[in-house]
């Protein structure tokens, strides 16, 4: 049977089978004709709508799939016949921004672009949108220290544009500073025109307790990417950066708060275009919240949330890489950008939905609340009136106000990280994130 909330299609019929009824009638169509699967063939609909229709499908037995979304098919990614079971994504995810695909075009069409930390989620991603969405670039650089995950996009890519742009593999630390040699010969070597530095250390507890490897990571990781594209002219160096920059309290937050006004300091005398891009949790990126709750589910549960009232924005992966590389084209050198994230999303309801998607009641799996966690806030911060300008500068785009610590006193207090113990770093490092200005950070004492 068909439903349409079209009334004129009422009673047509399709291929011998009916449109019996609108979509709010759906459980009823259901229990009467005993449907065991539901097919919801709109690829248009906007999320609103989906979200809509599937908690009217979900208050029946019937399994619910979705058609692919439009872009997907769009781009080649997917055959309109492919069939899916329907993710969290389609549920939470916010309605796409149109790029500015002809501004973009003119930036990486014909040029080298390099990837730090091309083997992981948002890395990766960024890989693929410059590649499907037909920008062309003449060389693609994948730079990362993992080998599998580099062999890995490098395969997948090969596959599929291996005749159109030459893809390079390029196994490297950007985190090591005995390594830094190695990075500006990267530099030296492919010229790259423009660089988006994914490479992260991005767990919050985790790097609670290990505070020298976040600033290895982040801190000394972004100084030497952004350095060396400053010392060999390149033109555009994209950091990704995070909603957990905002007023950090956490280590792996401040570590990217201080990554930030390394490039916005260099920005000041450098030719190269910096700019970084913050944005929140990426649905299903490593290390998210997703593939855990999903684990837990397949393990019989119980799902563990840390707080029932705890929220957080999210965004999809394609997304977030898309409007990443739509930054670097809107930089003009300096800016923070920051994405809307839409409305913030409860994680309690994101482990019912998840449970309920497994095809589970709640009563089978469970929730259980656990506490929160070292480092971690009840809500983030990406959009109040003290963090961006009220403008967007493109759809879902603002700048942000972050003022960045003089350069001679934040280089002075990255330089002595090395001697410090770990509480001292972490102190340091979350004093030097929270600096404001006419207040000085004492290195190695909190603040």
């Amino acid at each position: 049977a068909f439903v349409d909330d079209d009334l004129t299609k009422y009673k047509l019929e399709i291929f011998d089978l009916t449109v019996c009824g609108t979509i709010e009638q759906i459980p009823e169509i259901v229990k009467k004709r005993e449907i065991e699967d539901i097919i919801i063939a709109i690829p248009s609909l906007s999320k609103k709508e989906i979200r809509r229709i599937y908690e009217i499908c979900a208050q029946t037995d019937a399994d619910v799939k979705i058609m692919p979304l439009i872009e997907d098919i769009m781009t080649g990614k997917v055959s309109v016949s492919a069939i899916r079971n329907v993710e969290v994504e389609d549920l939470l995810g916010r309605e796409p921004v149109q790029l500015d695909i002809s501004r973009i075009s003119e930036s990486i069409t014909g040029a080298t672009v390099l990837v730090t930390g091309a083997g992981g989620s948002i890395g990766s991603e960024i890989c693929r949108q410059i590649c499907h969405c037909h920008f062309a670039p003449k060389k693609l650089l994948l730079l990362g220290h993992g080998e599998f995950s580099i062999y890995s996009i490098d395969m997948e890519l090969k596959k599929r544009y291996g005749q159109e742009i030459e893809i390079v593999p390029i196994i490297a630390d950007v985190a090591d500073v005995q390594d830094r040699s190695r990075i500006f010969e990267v530099m030296h070597d492919y010229q790259p025109d423009v660089v988006y530095h994914a490479a992260a250390h991005k767990h919050v507890p985790l790097m609670e307790y290990n505070p020298r490897e976040a600033v290895k990571n982040n801190v000394f990781g972004t100084k030497n990417v952004a350095e060396a594209c400053d010392t060999f002219g390149i033109h555009t160096f994209v950091l990704v950066s995070t909603d957990k920059a905002v007023n950090p309290p956490n280590v792996m937050g401040a570590t990217k708060r201080i990554a930030e006004m390394i490039i916005q300091n260099l920005a000041k005398e450098s030719q190269t275009k910096f700019v970084a891009v913050r944005f929140g949790n990426v649905l299903g990126s490593r290390g998210s919240v997703i593939p855990l709750f999903k684990k837990q589910i397949e393990a019989g549960g119980p799902v563990t949330v840390t707080h029932p009232d705890m929220t957080r924005y999210f965004m999809t992966i394609p997304e977030a890489s898309r409007l990443v590389i739509q930054a670097g084209v809107l930089a003009r050198g300096g800016e923070v950008f920051v994405l809307d994230m839409g409305e913030p999303v409860k994680i309690s309801d994101l482990a019912k939905n998840l449970i309920t998607l497994s095809g589970y009641t709640l009563e089978e799996v469970g929730i259980e609340y656990s506490g929160i966690r070292p480092g971690e806030k009840m809500y983030e911060e990406l959009l109040n009136e003290n963090e961006v300008q009220k403008e967007q500068v493109f759809p879902k785009i603002h700048i942000g106000k972050a003022e960045p610590m003089e350069k001679t006193e934040l280089f002075a207090i990255i330089d002595r990280f090395e001697q410090l113990s770990i509480e001292e770093t972490r102190e340091t490092v979350l004093a030097t994130a929270n600096w404001k200005r006419k207040r000085k950070v004492e290195v190695g004492a909190g603040s």
